[in-house]
């Protein structure tokens, strides 16, 4: 079979790819291992698709170039892709900080998706492992379970290691050495925070209890929700900073992220002077929290019994409290993996291969990860477009 784009995944980045490249006139051939296309857009968002992200820019984002995205972002941003959403009369709306979500479900989002492609004239084949990639002066030469596809050019759109259950693999890191590519070293990201030995032992039992808070890791911060598992930490704030942290590093917790404590803690003192500390610290915190903090490092009388001092040292520690992280849970939850394609050897404008043409990369398998929150899926929207305006 001949083809003009071959496009190996049918996730976000490739039927974006697949549609802009339809539009223009090209036969598109899109295959995808997996039983149906867009699983991971099925399953985000708590199956309500957090599509994109009012507030992107390229600062929202991880590569070892963090230059790398602003074209392909510049051009084709969150309001095209919303302009595609009410195209298609898909209710949505703000969650927060910017994130759009669909009113309905995630199920609207890959319908809008294979409708266009429909349109386009773009062929979509599932249960279609891609077993032998080859290139010559033709094209591409890709034996498929389906039989050869020949192609001028291929796309790789096959995402990263992250939710091996949904079928992720390294097949697209594998593609890139084979044609010559660096391939930067991958790490889950997004993902929940473990804790080991003691440290986990002073907060298991803490299971299910959550918080607003800031999750710090160097110079990033981040203020959202934290929620403790019976192995470590979660949220979104713990989610964000995942992706910045290291083995090794400290993380600190701000879990009074709107007030300063050290100020609060002597003001309480003053006006509830029998109360004791645990009490007043359970009025703003969890109480199963606030109990186990006193345990662990505060002790606990009534206000009247701890010095002004004593007050401002533990306001200090609650606005930041360390936490010794020892791993992550791995890429069986991680929404995302950090790290892939260096980008050193392709366009940032096409997405093309600089050491073969017609060789393009997209999405999540290149070496461009996004916050939480809308901006990877942002991220394959607008790789996928700038490689099928040119494929």
């Amino acid at each position: 079979m001949k083809t003009d784009v071959l496009i190996i995944g049918a996730g976000a980045a490739g039927l974006m790819c697949a549609i802009t490249a339809g539009q223009r006139g090209r036969r598109v051939l899109v295959l995808d291992h997996a039983n149906k296309p867009g699983k991971k857009i099925l399953m985000s968002g708590g199956g309500r698709c957090n599509f994109t992200n009012l507030g992107v820019t390229p600062a929202n984002y991880l590569s070892a170039n963090p230059h790398f995205a602003k074209s392909a972002l510049a051009r084709y941003t969150p309001a095209d892709f919303i302009a595609l959403v009410e195209k298609h009369r898909i209710a949505y709306h703000e969650k927060e900080l910017g994130q759009l979500f669909c009113d309905d479900s995630s199920k609207q989002i890959v319908r809008m998706l294979l409708d266009e492609c429909a349109a386009a004239g773009v062929r979509v084949e599932t249960s279609c492992a891609v077993e032998r990639v080859r290139h010559g002066e033709a094209g591409f030469s890709v034996a498929t379970a389906r039989g050869e596809v020949h192609a001028e050019s291929l796309v790789v759109a096959s995402g990263g290691l992250s939710i091996p259950s949904m079928g992720a693999s390294g097949f697209g890191y594998e593609l890139a050495r084979q044609f010559g590519h660096a391939v930067l070293p991958t790490r889950a990201g997004l993902v929940p925070l473990t804790l080991s030995g003691k440290h986990q032992e002073r907060y298991a039992d803490l299971a299910g209890v959550a918080l607003a808070a800031e999750a710090r890791c160097g110079r990033q911060a981040f203020r959202a929700g934290l929620l403790f598992t019976h192995r470590g930490v979660s949220g979104p704030s713990i989610l964000q900073v995942s992706s910045y942290w290291q083995p090794g590093e400290e993380l600190r917790l701000d879990l009074l992220p709107d007030r300063d404590a050290a100020d609060w803690l002597p003001a309480q003192r003053a006006v509830r002077p029998a109360a004791e500390l645990k009490t007043v610290l359970g009025d703003v915190l969890p109480k199963r929290l606030a109990q186990r903090l006193c345990e662990l490092d505060f002790g606990n009388r009534p206000m009247r019994q701890y010095r002004e001092a004593e007050l401002v040292a533990i306001g200090a520690r609650i606005n930041d409290w360390p936490l010794v992280a020892s791993g992550t849970e791995g890429y069986r939850t991680a929404e995302v993996t950090l790290g892939g394609v260096d980008t050193d050897g392709l366009s940032s404008s096409t997405m093309q291969s600089k050491r073969v043409p017609g060789l393009y990369f997209i999405g999540e398998v290149v070496d461009v990860t996004g916050w939480l929150g809308g901006y990877n899926f942002q991220w394959a929207w607008a790789s996928g477009h700038a490689a099928g305006e040119v494929a």
